[in-house]
C-alpha cells in the first residue's frame, strides 16, 4: 500500500549552504520565505511546496529521509542528485 506525504523543501548546491539556510529556519525565518530566496528549485517561487506525492515518486534519498521524519520535523541536509534538499513533512496519510 502506498504511502501520501505533503512537504516542502529547499534545494541547495552544497551542504554548506544548506546548513546555513537551516540555521536561519532555526532562528525564526519563515521556511516558505527562505525556499523563496534560496531555492534552487521551481519549487521554491511556491514557498517549496511539492504538494501530495505517493512513495515511489521521489528519488529514494529523499524519501528514505521523509519516511523517517516526523509531521513538522525539518531535515539535516539530504544529498541526491539533484543537491542538497532541507525537507519539511507537512503531513501524513
Amino acid at each position: 500500500m502506498k504511502q501520501y506525504y505533503r512537504a516542502r523543501h529547499i534545494l541547495l548546491e552544497d551542504e554548506e549552504d544548506a546548513l546555513e539556510v537551516i540555521s536561519l529556519i532555526k532562528s525564526g525565518n519563515k521556511f516558505e520565505e527562505l525556499a523563496k530566496e534560496y531555492s534552487e528549485c521551481e519549487s521554491g517561487s511556491n514557498g517549496g511546496n511539492l504538494g501530495k506525492f505517493s512513495s515511489g515518486s521521489m528519488v529514494a534519498e529523499f524519501e528514505k529521509a521523509l519516511y523517517h521524519m516526523k509531521v513538522g520535523e525539518i531535515s539535516k541536509p539530504v544529498q541526491t542528485k539533484f543537491g542538497f534538499h532541507i525537507i519539511e513533512k507537512l503531513e501524513l496519510n
